[in-house]
């Protein structure tokens, strides 16, 4: 660096500290669009870690059934209250739907996952939890375990039994490990015979919730509700994963038969299910960021106005510095410089503070943002850019100045 770069960079420096809040406002802009760029990749990128973490737990030869027809490259694949269950969403399977997925040749085991409506009661006490109905497989399709007790049986799948997530244990019961526990359900009584370990939880699902949830044996739930119950999806695994191709492009042709010929559901497995999430949050990144684009403009524009003004101000200096020699480009190259400097600024004032967002998230929120390394250059060659692109046009009209002009202005 020569002497005049560093002579223009200590002046631009001591432009900052002389005019804090002026500068501080200034950046304000920089600093927004680099926290909310910085900010949405990591949570973006956290998100989809999350999403792909839970379903490899799962298993990658998981098949998801789903009522409704979707497009698996199309965010709507997605579209309902929960990316990868379908939790929230609409039901329009059937009892029978199972049996012919448990039919189809390949497939090792199935269960069905349906919505029970009502109150829970223990001691008197009415809760609104959600009650899921399952067959036994659940465990092994999950790849879930129990940690206390056990999951019933095929001899229990019309007993009043139940088996609870750990927050159902802790916050319904108040303890730990409620077996033996009874509660209350649609006029029948249950008896909690096993407790599910924590369940991954997963970000914008209601999956998360399968930590406060009840389930009860699927049999148990057609008769408590006349065959009534919201059954909106069907998991099943095949005998081998290199099958799951094969599997699913059976069960799909099964359920296509007995719906009539009409395509009125979606068979995915848990790759197609990661790649349409990341779809979604990919968009909404690209929304978001295209919001912190527009106040990373509107920063920049502030950078210019303040830039114009300081060469309003400065006129006198500019006069004295081409009056013993400093050419128009040496005049440019300090003002450029003096922008840059400002816009760098707010760029790693931004980038500090985005990583203090990303911290506080982490430790405070069940979302699992990661600090994006690409986000971060990416922000702080804009911070750059916008210092060189928004400072040129205060830096020429400085360089362009008539010394004697310069000299006469007060």
């Amino acid at each position: 660096m020569s002497a005049m770069m560093r002579g223009n960079f200590r002046m631009a420096l001591s432009g900052i500290r002389g005019s804090k809040w002026r500068s501080l406002l200034t950046m304000l802009g920089i600093i927004v669009g680099i926290v909310a760029v910085v900010t949405v990749f990591g949570i973006g990128e956290g998100v989809k870690r999350q999403v792909a973490g839970t379903l490899h737990h799962f298993g990658k030869e998981l098949l998801i059934i789903k009522p409704g027809k979707t497009q698996s490259a199309s965010p709507a694949a997605v579209s309902n209250a929960d990316g990868l269950f379908g939790l929230g969403g609409s039901t329009g399977l059937s009892t029978k739907d199972v049996q012919t997925v448990r039919e189809v040749s390949g497939v090792q085991v199935v269960s069905p996952l349906g919505v029970v409506s009502g109150l829970v009661q223990a001691e008197g006490r009415p809760k609104e939890i959600t009650v899921l109905a399952a067959s036994k497989d659940l465990p092994a399709i999950l790849n879930q375990k129990v940690a206390f007790g056990e999951f019933w049986d095929k001899e229990d799948e019309t007993a009043k039994v139940a088996v609870i997530g750990q927050h159902v244990a802790d916050a319904f019961f108040d303890e730990p490990v409620p077996l033996g526990r009874s509660f209350t359900f649609r006029g029948e009584t249950f008896l909690v015979r096993g407790i599910f370990e924590d369940f991954n939880a997963m970000p914008f699902s209601p999956t998360a919730s399968f930590d406060n949830a009840i389930f009860i044996p699927y049999q148990t739930a057609t008769e408590l509700t006349n065959n009534t119950a919201g059954l909106y999806v069907i998991l099943a695994k095949p005998d081998r994963p290199e099958h799951v191709a094969a599997v699913k492009n059976e069960v799909a042709e099964k359920l296509r038969t007995a719906h009539g010929g009409q395509q009125d559901f979606t068979v995915m497995h848990s790759d197609q299910t990661v790649a349409a999430g990341g779809e979604v949050i990919r968009l909404l990144t690209l929304w978001i960021c295209a919001v912190a684009a527009i106040s990373l403009f509107i920063g920049g524009v502030g950078i210019m106005n303040i830039m114009l003004l300081t060469v309003t101000e400065r006129m006198h200096e500019i006069g004295v510095r081409k009056a013993i020699g400093a050419s128009s480009r040496q005049i440019l190259g300090q003002f450029v410089l003096e922008a840059t400097v400002l816009s760098v600024v707010g760029g790693i004032v931004g980038i500090v503070l985005s990583l203090g967002v990303v911290g506080l998230l982490y430790a405070y929120t069940d979302l699992k943002p990661v600090i994006s390394w690409t986000a971060i250059a990416v922000a702080a060659a804009v911070s750059l850019a916008i210092g060189i692109i928004f400072g040129t046009i205060p830096a020429v009209k400085a360089a362009r100045k008539d010394p004697i002009e310069a000299l006469r202005h007060e």
